[in-house]
């Protein structure tokens, strides 16, 4: 097997899915672990020549070009940290760290690594997101002032707590604030800024909130309303929701059932749109990758996996590079802080001057 297409997937229950869209793009699935057998079973039986094992330890000494890291959402640094050291290329998901200290770490194995780093941050290639970047980039709507994000489940009560409230899973683990990538990524995405200052409110009156608004002070003087996790009014545009308003108009994802939840409604008042106004539907555009149509919920998944592929392949840059990565998982961290001293606003690190 050719080094430069092998590609390892280190959990299954999530990774699965990455692995048969790095397939898609040209990869060769090397080897798979998980400690769920039944997950490494399936997999097997999928890509049976890959090497199976139980723990991303085992498979250090791989000979492969990458990896794929979609283990708990609490355990990316330490195994990103350590395949960039042997110069292996990481795609890793969610949460890029927990703590400013693992954040450093990661950064610095990037920046000294012959192997890149790239975040699966797929909701920043979601379809409503690209318009809405393209209408932003295009000045449709002038110097973006205010940029709202939801990523939101409408489950039952029940569903929550069967969910979250186990303390051995690692739903139960993280803080109400740390599983803020799916908001704060697309923010940053959008407005080319940096998160400069938090503040985290919890939702409901439990002893430990199931979703949290975070408002967060942006590089260019916008202001990032965010919210988060189990409220009702899920989006069908993916969990994901996002409106920005501008200094001459708004650009918003339709609440909208099925398909429509993700186009897009663009609004020009008559003085910023030549004395007449504008309040029009931009749909999606279908989008075609190895000869076939996509499903837009699939479109992000896709595309930032066929972004991983240039990177390796290609040298092309990481479609979300390690500080951004590391600057949106750190508004959680940070989070988490405001939220335990009663929400009180708390600054973040300074993140692209490290």
């Amino acid at each position: 097997m050719a080094r430069v297409s092998g590609v390892m997937i280190a959990g299954l229950r999530r990774g699965l899915v990455l692995a048969r869209w790095c397939a898609r793009a040209g990869f060769e699935v090397a080897a798979v672990c998980d400690p769920d057998p039944e997950l490494l079973a399936a997999a097997s039986a999928e890509f049976p020549a890959a090497r199976t094992a139980r723990r991303w330890q085992e498979l250090t000494a791989e000979d492969v070009a990458a990896v794929v890291l979609a283990n708990d959402f609490d355990a990316h640094a330490e195994p990103a940290i350590t395949f960039l050291r042997r110069g292996v290329h990481v795609l890793s998901e969610c949460a890029a760290c927990v703590s400013e200290e693992e954040g450093r770490a990661l950064v610095e194995a990037a920046e000294e690594s012959s192997a890149t780093y790239s975040f699966a941050e797929n909701y920043v290639e979601h379809p409503h997101v690209r318009t809405i970047a393209s209408l932003v980039g295009g000045r449709e709507i002038g110097d973006v002032e205010l940029i709202e994000c939801d990523y939101v489940h409408g489950l039952a009560p029940a569903e929550v707590t069967a969910l979250a409230g186990d303390p051995a899973h690692w739903r139960g683990r993280i803080t109400p604030s740390a599983y803020c990538t799916h908001t704060l990524s697309p923010v940053l995405d959008v407005t080319g800024a940096w998160p400069m200052q938090v503040t985290a409110h919890p939702v409901g009156t439990g002893p430990r909130p199931m979703a949290v608004v975070l408002v967060t002070w942006l590089s260019t003087g916008a202001l990032a309303l965010t919210r988060q996790t189990f409220l009702q009014g899920e989006p069908d545009s993916h969990w994901s929701w996002l409106s920005v308003r501008g200094t001459e108009g708004l650009a918003e994802s339709l609440r909208a059932p099925g398909r429509d939840a993700w186009s897009v409604r663009l609004r020009n008042e008559p003085w910023a749109h030549g004395g007449s106004l504008r309040d029009e539907v931009r749909a999606a555009e279908p989008v075609r990758l190895y000869g076939e149509v996509v499903e837009p919920g699939e479109v992000g998944t896709a595309r930032v996996v066929e972004a991983f592929w240039r990177t390796v392949t290609e040298g092309a840059p990481p479609r979300v590079p390690v500080r951004a990565a590391v600057a949106a998982s750190l508004v959680g961290v940070a989070g988490a802080r405001s939220l335990a001293e009663g929400s009180r606003p708390v600054a973040l690190p300074d993140v692209a001057g490290w």
